[in-house]
C-alpha cells in the first residue's frame, strides 16, 4: 500500500515475564491508507487499546515496526514522539476528555498551542469546524452544559484542529445514545471520504461495519479481516458457551462427531461422561455464520 499513513509490521507487546508473561499484542501487521476508515473490534481484553496506543505513538512496542506518515517512530525520542502526535495524529476518546474550565471553542483550539502557527493560525479552522459540526451556537458554552453528542463533536473538532493525517478514535460512541452515536459514525465516515484522513476506530458498535472500509477482528492479540471470512461456530456441549471454530484449539472427537470446548475444564468433564452431554443442547454441533461484507 504505497499511500499508507500507518504501516505496522509484526507488532508485539508483552507485559510481565516467565509464567506471568502476557502477550497483549502478538504479531500484528496492518496498513491504513489515506482516506480509509478501518474498524478494530473484538472481545474485552483482546488487546485493542494496547494496539491503538502503539499505533498512536503513546506506547512503544516490545518488537516490530511502526511507520507513521513515513516516519519510523522507533527512531524518535519522547520529544520527537510528542511532536509527531501534535502534528500528525488526532485522538477521540470515549470519555471526551474536554477541559471543563474552557469553552467549546477554546477546547477545540487547545492542541494548536503545540504547533508552530499556534492559536492565531488555527482560528479560521476552528470556525470552519464549528460550522461543519453544528457547534457555532455553542462555541462559548462550557462542557458541563453540553449533551453527550455535542461533547463528542467537540472532541472530534479538537482532534482535527491541527489537520492530522491520522485520527484514532477509541469507542467514540460508547457513552452516546443511539441517535448521537449514529451521527458520530457518519461524521467519521465523511472525514475519511471528504478530507482523506486515515481513521482507526476501535468500537463494539456494529453499525460502523456498514460504513467502514475494513473491519478487523482482534482476539488474543492477533488480527484478522472479519469481512473476508466465513465464521463457523459451535456450542460447548458442557456449558453451552459459543466457541469460534476458526480459532478453537480445544476439541474432542466422539462417535464420529467433533465437539469444541471453551476450556480444558469443559473438555475434561466431557471426556469423563460424554453421553451425559451429547444432545443436552440442540446446538452442540457447529454451524456457519457469514459476516456481512
Amino acid at each position: 500500500m504505497t499511500n499508507a499513513i500507518v504501516q505496522a509490521t509484526d507488532l508485539k507487546k508483552t507485559f510481565g515475564s516467565g509464567r506471568t508473561l502476557v502477550r497483549a499484542v502478538d504479531g500484528v501487521s496492518l496498513s491504513v491508507a489515506a482516506g480509509e476508515l478501518v474498524t478494530i473490534t473484538g472481545p474485552s481484553g483482546s488487546g485493542k487499546t494496547t494496539l491503538v496506543s502503539m499505533l498512536g505513538a503513546l506506547l512503544r512496542p516490545t518488537s516490530g515496526s511502526i511507520l507513521i506518515d513515513g516516519t519510523d517512530i522507533s527512531t524518535l525520542d519522547e520529544a520527537g514522539l510528542s511532536g509527531l502526535r501534535a502534528r500528525t495524529i488526532g485522538f477521540v476518546f470515549q470519555s471526551f476528555n474536554l477541559l471543563e474550565a474552557l469553552s467549546v471553542r477554546d477546547n477545540i483550539l487547545f492542541p494548536a498551542h503545540l504547533t508552530k502557527g499556534g492559536v492565531k493560525q488555527a482560528a479560521p479552522r476552528a470556525d470552519e469546524l464549528l460550522e461543519r459540526l453544528d457547534l457555532t451556537t455553542r462555541q462559548n458554552a462550557l462542557p458541563r452544559t453540553l449533551s453527550g453528542g455535542e461533547k463528542q463533536r467537540v472532541a472530534i473538532a479538537r482532534a482535527l484542529i491541527n489537520e492530522p493525517k491520522l485520527i484514532i478514535a477509541d469507542e467514540p460512541t460508547g457513552n452516546l445514545d443511539s441517535k448521537s452515536g449514529q451521527e458520530v459514525l457518519m461524521i467519521m465516515h465523511d472525514i475519511a471520504r471528504d478530507h482523506g484522513r486515515s481513521i482507526l476506530l476501535v468500537t463494539h458498535d456494529q453499525r460502523v461495519e456498514e460504513v467502514a472500509d475494513r473491519v478487523l477482528w482482534l482476539e488474543d492479540g492477533a488480527l484478522r479481516d472479519r469481512k473476508q471470512e466465513t465464521r463457523e461456530w459451535a456450542h460447548d456441549p458442557v456449558c453451552n458457551m459459543r466457541v469460534d471454530v476458526w480459532n478453537s484449539e480445544i476439541y474432542s472427537d466422539y462417535d464420529n462427531v467433533r465437539y469444541h470446548f471453551c476450556s480444558k475444564r469443559c473438555q475434561d468433564r466431557f471426556g469423563k461422561t460424554p453421553k451425559q452431554y451429547i444432545g443436552a443442547t440442540p446446538q452442540s454441533q457447529s454451524h456457519q455464520e457469514e459476516r456481512p461484507s
